[in-house]
């Protein structure tokens, strides 16, 4: 029995659409626990009377962690189960989150923003890859994007809280709330998130085809009475198995988009509110600005995943990126205005469209047995980008450059992660 073609030739069940959309509540919480410093970053400087260049490292070292995450972490999902590593990446993030309210230094918060970026590194790569191993072919992008795109949400979500809760009860109450609800998820992945099938299939691990009929029976799909049987040749697991054969180019290619769009898009989103602020602007238009940059992203999301059902993916990821990157040339005729408002959701809109169109993208260029794993690095290698694009920000801005041209600096490599995602041919997007 063929489980994928089951899956393809069946409606959706409320178990896949529960998975589904567990998978995007918890990337949800990974879009308020990233953000969160973003939208607090002006209140911690103004108590603790920090320079941007220092600022730029406590915004970097939740991506440090973020790296590591999808580099260690997440490949251990492919060896031990999606579901284990959701919870254990969930925990870590409530922890680190909550206990960064109780800092007292920069050296306490950059710590513990590392150690919650541990857990949202390992949990962004674990739920594309179990929504694309839920969803129908048919509709996989849409679903994949759908998920990572909820990040999206969370971004915005914490940018009104932001709005609310800091100026009537400080910046620590914000992580307070973050943290809680990164905690009330752990039951939650426990008692409703089921194992991928795919996994299960695959690796066969102790009750695993009782684990397997009891999803199928949840499905309404027929049962097995054994796993399977593979081909004799095994796929070899680890990071090694990403530059076996045809997989080498394909991974590099795209390490080098995620790179370039992960750098671009941190930058935007974590300076924000801070670029806001010194161009004279109101505070509260900067935590505004940001959350319509999100409600932009979001809805671009959803647009990409029908858009790339006529055109394909590809073609629509690089429509999206280069549109950010000449929006973000022209974004310098709106600064003083309330118009930049609309500027920055537009920016959003195409940006994150195009940047999320990546995930669905890798989950399809790798199979199952190493499909976290090359997602994980993939989301590691762009995560070194996204260090680099604050951090770079922080002394670019510290040195008196103007937030119209930091801009222009960083329309270019969006622009460039676009047009790599071209050098993709139509054989190597797999349809499973």
């Amino acid at each position: 029995m063929n489980i994928k073609k089951l899956i393809d030739d069946s409606p959706m069940s409320f178990l896949q659409y529960t998975t589904i959309f567990i998978c995007a509540f918890m990337n949800l919480l990974d879009g308020m626990d990233v953000l969160v410093i973003a939208f607090s970053a002006n209140a911690i400087a103004k108590e603790w009377n920090i320079p941007p260049d220092i600022l730029g490292y406590v915004f970097s070292a939740a991506v440090v962690g973020m790296t590591i995450g999808a580099l260690i972490i997440a490949p251990q999902a492919d060896k031990i189960g999606r579901k284990k590593i959701m919870l254990g990446c969930a925990t870590l993030m409530g922890i680190g989150i909550f206990c960064s309210a109780f800092s007292q230094s920069t050296i306490q918060l950059i710590t513990l923003r590392f150690l919650s970026g541990l857990g949202i590194g390992g949990m962004l790569a674990s739920t594309a890859s179990l929504s694309s191993e839920y969803a129908p072919t048919r509709s996989k992008d849409f679903w994949v994007s759908f998920v990572v795109g909820a990040y999206a949400i969370g971004a915005t979500l914490v940018g009104f809280l932001a709005n609310w809760i800091i100026p009537e009860y400080g910046w620590r109450m914000l992580f307070k709330i973050a943290g809680i609800l990164s905690l009330f998820a752990v039951p939650l992945i426990y008692f409703l998130c089921v194992e991928s099938l795919d996994y299960l299939v695959t690796k066969k691990p102790k009750n695993g085809l009782e684990k397997a009929n009891s999803i199928l029976t949840k499905m309404n799909l027929k049962t097995l009475t054994a796993f399977p049987e593979r081909a004799q040749q095994k796929t070899k697991t680890g990071i090694r198995s990403l530059f076996l054969g045809d997989f080498k180019l394909k991974t590099l290619t795209l390490w080098m988009s995620f790179f370039m769009a992960f750098g671009v898009l941190y930058f935007v989103v974590s300076w924000i509110p801070r670029l806001t602020s010194t161009a004279g602007m109101p505070e509260q238009l900067g935590y505004y600005s940001g959350a319509v940059f999100n409600l932009g992203s979001f809805i671009g999301i959803l647009s990409l995943g029908g858009l790339a059902l006529k055109i394909g993916l590809r073609k629509t990821i690089c429509i999206f990126l280069s549109a950010a990157a000449v929006l973000m040339v022209t974004f310098q005729f709106f600064t003083g205005s309330a118009a930049v408002l609309v500027m920055f959701a537009l920016i959003g809109f195409a940006m994150q469209g195009g940047f999320i169109g990546l995930y669905p993208l890798a989950t399809r260029l790798y199979p199952t047995e190493i499909r976290n794993t090359g997602v994980g690095w993939a989301i590691g290698a762009g995560r070194l980008g996204a260090v680099l694009g604050p951090l770079l920000a922080g002394y670019i801005i510290a040195a008196g450059v103007s937030m119209n041209m930091s801009f222009v600096i960083y329309a270019i490599p969006c622009l460039a992660a676009g047009l790599t995602v071209l050098l993709f041919k139509k054989a190597d997007i797999t349809e499973s």
